[in-house]
């Protein structure tokens, strides 16, 4: 069965809220020998992508979105590796959705991934401010912020942040990750919103989060 055949019935399991049979999709998926990897890459990231448009064109409802999320974070929870005790490694990066976007599915497993792959992120959660995203930055010593919107009309607010950047002259202290279902969709959006680089998915996102914190160390 095709990486895409395994979607689709992953994306039907989280239409109908159905964890449990997600769940067995997952399973049956891991023991024909798919590495965990390409799980969440070849099978959750196009789900999650079909679900954002749904989200995009209101097809979709709260309850459903609520329960995708969970779906997700179990599909991550199984497929990506244990941390255990181990403290962060990579340094510290700021998560959260931008003003006005609660659609938080996307970040939480951003956040899981990162968590997992040896960094201490400081997740903000949803509608969060530009000032908030650069003073926690300051505060903890993060080098890169992420920020995350679901739709366009959210996306867009993230300039606000570009520009606050900007405006503190920290430019070069501190580099902007962007993400979300419509930077997939529309790519040419991460130069619009003035970001430093953006991620397909969670799995790309401890790259961009390493790339970005070095430009930042290497401009001082």
């Amino acid at each position: 069965m095709a990486l895409q055949d395994w979607s689709d019935r992953l994306l039907e399991t989280m239409i109908v809220s159905d964890r449990m049979a997600a769940a067995a999709v997952i399973e049956q998926a891991l023991e024909t020998g798919i590495p965990p990897i390409q799980v969440i890459s070849g099978i959750l990231d196009p789900a999650l992508i079909r679900l954002g448009h749904g989200w995009e064109e209101e097809t979709l409802s709260l309850a459903q979105g609520f329960v995708a999320a969970k779906i997700a974070e179990d599909v991550m929870l199984r497929c990506i590796p244990e941390t255990g005790d181990s403290p962060p490694t990579k340094g510290a990066v700021v998560i959260g959705n931008i003003e006005d976007d609660f659609h938080s599915l996307g970040r939480r497993i951003v956040t899981l991934f990162l968590t997992a792959a040896g960094w201490e992120v400081h997740d903000l959660g949803n509608d969060v401010p530009a000032e908030r995203f650069i003073d926690t930055a300051l505060a903890v010593g993060a080098r890169v912020v992420a920020a995350s919107a679901m739709m366009q009309t959210t996306a867009l607010n993230i300039r606000n942040l570009r520009e606050l950047i900007d405006a503190r002259g920290l430019q070069q202290r501190i580099k902007l990750g962007v993400g979300g279902a419509v930077f997939n969709w529309r790519p040419e959006l991460v130069a619009e919103v003035g970001g430093d680089g953006t991620a397909r998915n969670a799995v790309g996102a401890d790259e961009l989060c390493t790339r970005l914190q070095a430009a930042a160390q290497a401009g001082g």
